[in-house]
């Protein structure tokens, strides 16, 4: 039985793709800071699902917690990072950023670190990230979460060229959506938005195909190229 462990699976991407990872026979741990959501996802097959509620913004804690969930578990296979916020903060609220950046920077980089090092150590495993098409191009509308997601994306490809050096099956897979249908979706004008069963599956393949960058659905790779070809004095009036 292959074991993996998904941060942020209490809603949204992260729990379906919980669900179908337990589907397709693995043992499952589950994370995230609401305690009673993971415990009901638990509750719909105990056999295949283990919790471990704590936060990734307490960057102290992770290393702790991630190799305690391992342990009991078995080993670890797979580790998906799925948690991240956002706000929608015209007026820069400086504290809505620096949550942003203390889950999306600091709480990413305790997880990513962990597990690159967790795989390595190991010879073996595969390490993937929820990042976003907001990446790609900075927005006024919340400067924090388009340019941790511009750190992320980054991070991935610096990680991804240390498991290439290593010359072991170390993979790292940088997932990276536009709309879908949940909660951290609170953009206005929103099209293309995907359910989010669709968005978990067409994760799953991924994965299983060792891709090194994904775009969920698919089309939005064609929104990223148009977005980096925008001349910057055309962008920035946008």
């Amino acid at each position: 039985m292959k074991k993996a462990i998904v941060v942020g699976a209490s809603s949204g991407i992260g729990k379906q793709l919980a669900i179908i990872l337990a589907d397709k026979g693995y043992k499952v741990g589950i994370t995230g800071r609401r305690d009673q959501l993971l415990l009901n996802l638990q509750a719909t097959k105990p056999e295949s699902f283990i919790v471990s509620c704590f936060d990734v913004s307490h960057v102290d804690e992770v290393p702790l917690q991630l190799q305690k969930l391992a342990d009991k578990l078995g080993g670890l296979d797979l580790l998906v990072l799925s948690s991240g916020t956002g706000k929608i903060n015209p007026a820069l609220n400086t504290v809505f950023e620096q949550q942003t950046n203390a889950v999306n920077v600091a709480g990413f980089t305790a997880v990513a670190d962990w597990a690159f090092n967790f795989f390595e150590q190991q010879c073996h495993g595969h390490f993937a990230a929820i990042t976003s098409v907001a990446a790609i191009r900075g927005n006024r509308q919340a400067p924090a979460y388009g340019a941790s997601k511009a750190y992320q994306v980054n991070y991935l490809e610096a990680l991804r060229q240390k498991a290439t050096k290593t010359k072991l099956p170390v993979y790292v897979t940088d997932i990276r959506p536009g709309f879908v249908d949940t909660p951290m979706a609170q953009a206005e004008n929103m099209f293309w938005v995907a359910p989010v069963g669709k968005a978990a599956e067409q994760i799953l393949k991924a994965l299983e195909n060792r891709r090194d960058v994904v775009y969920i659905t698919k089309r939005w790779r064609v929104v990223a190229f148009l977005f980096r070809m925008v001349p910057g004095f055309l962008f920035k009036r946008m």
